[in-house]
């Protein structure tokens, strides 16, 4: 990986295609022009190496680097996988923004950035996308370490035209000297949905100045768009621009709107009037998402790699399509999830591309557990009218398929990109006596920390929180779930749970959700940190938890329920789990959910091992048993909120070492409670003071590091804690 120290490209960067690129490039039909050899400058393309080289195109080469860049990105999804449906529907865009601004001296603050791809070729970066060598070389972000023309480093919706209103204040009290040009802000894709946009538009209205708010309308949100305004904003792209009410001449703020927003052309006239304005300016453009993408290649044409060939009809290669203004309630098409086969216009699929590669592997482990907690819910929709499943936005991510939210009906709500929102609006429906479910990622959440701490916990409002992509894992840096435990954990009234199996977390959301009222509920909220990777691992392969095999008998279950709530095809049935949510939630009380489960009792050392560091556990103690002849006390604590003194008293007798393991930040985290227990509770026989060892994460920020270099970093290897205990003796 490239040292952060520069972008790693300059002008002298040669674009020379290995062999496999080649092939790749015949395979899909890659035009030769995507495919520049050394020292050929021919394609114009690998003549990008700054926005000074889009300035110096003739008028009539905007289209054919439009088309260039398009067919280098549907090969690069293909190959690599992206947010490549957004990058798509900006490609003219952001080609006449380079051709317009004098980038970095005109800061461009792209909203979230993942849709700034494109941006990255034309600063300098296309070889990342050109090369398969080179494909991680940059993240699927903006960030300023790659790159000066990268304002900030973004994953998160609706920040934009704040970090841009922050930008113009500085250059405008500074004057001439502040080295600022135009601020302009791209912000689209669903993103103006978020509270903190609007919070954005009120201040830059107040705050007057150069400013330049691009609103990308490409008529779609991550999945569908929901919201009062998108209503306006549709009679508003009807009108051309002239309907009333506007909601952005509404907020005080200039307004003009361009129709043809993936044509290049006009898209440079529309910003070059608008460059070097005194006040701000909303540019609305409305666009294709997915533009480029061919819609009648099929999922089958893809796994075998016999595709259609790429077609380019038009100057630009953006094909004809019908898949816009579709009157279903989800104002998208009928994709179900968000992988599988992506194409143009109002299609949830082409948010997120996974590469060829990854077709026909199983779920992971979001979409197979959000798969197994909607079919737990959906039964218990006709009996419980205020049941309801919310998602901020990100349903398809996380196993909420289409085909479940159209037969949720009113019990399935979208709030749009609003995390904030979709905690207190939670709140609201506990207060009244309904039973909310939020589900998103754990990164996300973060965006809702007051509303934890204020509408959720402090009314005790019982909000059950479905918490994904917690833990480790190979993210992004704006994307990682590793600070969850430290967030939920320490938020006074919640319960957090870390469950093990597909059993426990079945029971875990029935008593979470136990309908108000009845016995044993809750009298608060709940979190439920959703299985990873390790769980999954282990629940489709026993031999990875060598000491129990999977095999936990100790917790009052539903004998309907079997050991695998999968089916051989990796989906989940309503009627796998039928039957069984009333069942475990009448059988499981709050102080039974707490226990710490003890899976085998032993001597000197006790394991501890917190949701998806408890396989690592189990492997641990095999490893012990084998190489040492100890047996270890092996424990599963379920969850993170409260320690089971109990126990923990009880490993006083016979036990040298505690030690804990978590794959979340270990600063502020689960483990070092069970240190501070220990220190805190000191006998006066030293013999019963065991010594803790507490492995987790460091703190920092992670970008895309492997799972299993994150664990070997972090010493949670057998063979690591395996030496540190053996160490200690």
């Amino acid at each position: 990986m490239r040292s952060a120290s520069g972008n790693g490209f300059d002008s002298s960067d040669s674009f020379a295609v290995s062999g496999a690129a080649e092939r790749t490039a015949r395979l899909h039909d890659i035009p030769p022009s995507i495919t520049p050899s050394h020292g050929d400058d021919s394609h114009l393309l690998s003549r990008i190496a700054s926005p000074a080289d889009v300035k110096a195109l003739a008028p009539n080469e905007l289209a054919e680097l439009c088309r260039e860049i398009r067919t280098t990105l549907l090969a690069y999804g293909r190959q690599h996988g992206g947010h490549i449906g957004s990058n798509l529907g900006m490609v003219e865009a952001t080609v006449a923004l380079h051709r317009v601004f004098d980038s970095p001296r005109d800061r461009i603050v792209f909203d979230v950035s993942h849709q700034s791809y494109v941006h990255k070729m034309l600063t300098g970066r296309a070889a990342a996308y050109l090369d398969p060598d080179r494909f991680s070389e940059v993240t699927g972000f903006t960030n300023p370490d790659e790159s000066k023309h990268d304002q900030f480093v973004l994953g998160h919706t609706g920040t934009s035209i704040s970090l841009a209103c922050g930008l113009a204040k500085t250059r405008d009290m500074e004057g001439p000297n502040s080295g600022i040009g135009n601020v302009i802000a791209v912000i689209g894709d669903g993103s103006l949905s978020s509270g903190v946009a609007f919070e954005g538009l009120n201040n830059a209205a107040e705050q007057g100045g150069n400013l330049i708010i691009v609103f990308n309308d490409n008529e779609m949100s991550i999945a569908g768009d929901f919201g009062g305004m998108y209503g306006p904003l549709a009679r508003l792209r009807a009108s051309g621009g002239t309907a009333q009410p506007n909601l952005f001449n509404a907020f005080g703020l200039d307004y003009r709107y361009v129709e043809a927003g993936n044509d290049v052309s006009a898209l440079v006239a529309a910003f070059e009037e608008v460059r070097d304005i005194d006040h701000p300016v909303v540019v609305h453009i409305h666009t294709l998402k997915g533009a480029g993408y061919d819609g009648e290649e099929t999922h089958a044409d893809r796994q075998t790699a016999s595709a259609s060939p790429v077609s380019f009809d038009s100057p630009t290669g953006v094909h004809p399509t019908d898949n816009v203004n579709h009157s279903e309630p989800w104002h998208s098409d009928h994709c179900n999830l968000s992988d599988h086969e992506p194409h143009e216009g109002q299609c949830e699929a082409s948010h997120w591309q996974n590469p060829d590669a990854a077709i026909g592997k199983p779920d992971d482990p979001r979409k197979h557990y959000g798969k197994m907690a909607m079919a737990a819910l959906e039964p218990r929709f006709a009996a419980e009218p205020g049941l309801v499943v919310i998602s901020p936005a990100t349903p398809g991510s996380n196993g909420i398929t289409h085909e479940f939210r159209e037969r949720a009906g009113a019990h399935y709500v979208d709030t749009g990109i609003t995390e904030s929102h979709a905690v207190a609006y939670a709140a609201g429906i506990a207060r009244a006596g309904g039973t909310p479910v939020v589900a998103t990622t754990a990164s996300f959440f973060q965006r809702a920390y007051d509303q934890f701490f204020q509408e959720m916990s402090l009314n005790r409002s019982r909000v059950t929180v479905l918490d994904f992509l917690g833990g480790l894992s190979g993210s992004d840096n704006t994307h990682s779930g590793a600070y969850d435990v430290t967030m939920f954990s320490n938020i006074p009234g919640a319960t957090m749970l870390v469950p093990t199996s597909a059993r426990d977390y079945l029971a875990d959301l029935a008593w979470a959700t136990a309908p108000a009222g009845s016995a044993d509920a809750p009298a608060g909220p709940v979190v439920i940190r959703v299985p990873g990777e390790a769980i999954l691992a282990a629940e489709r392969d026993a031999t990875l938890l060598p000491v129990t095999g999977g095999q936990i008998a100790d917790r009052p279950q539903s004998a309907s329920l079997p050991a695998s709530a999968s089916s051989a095809s990796g989906g989940i049935s309503a009627a796998t789990v039928r039957g069984t949510v009333s069942v475990t939630a009448q059988h499981a009380g709050a102080r039974h959910m707490l226990d710490w489960r003890v899976n085998q009792t032993g001597s000197q050392v006790a394991i501890i091992g917190l949701g998806n560091a408890y396989p690592l556990a189990e492997q641990t103690a095999a490893a012990l048993s084998d190489d040492y002849g100890i047996t270890a006390t092996v424990i599963d604590p379920r969850q993170c909120t409260s320690l089971d003194s109990d126990v923990l008293e009880s490993l006083r007798d016979g036990h040298q070492q505690v030690i804990t393991l978590e794959d979340g930040q270990l600063e502020g985290g689960w483990g070092e409670k069970v240190t501070a227990y220990y220190a805190n509770h000191h006998v006066s026989d030293g013999s019963r003071n065991p010594r803790v060892l507490n492995f987790g994460a460091a703190k920092e920020f992670t970008d895309r590091v492997s799972l299993g270099e994150l664990n070997e970093r972090y010493g949670l290897t057998v063979e690591q804690v395996t030496e540190a205990i053996t160490r200690c003796f």
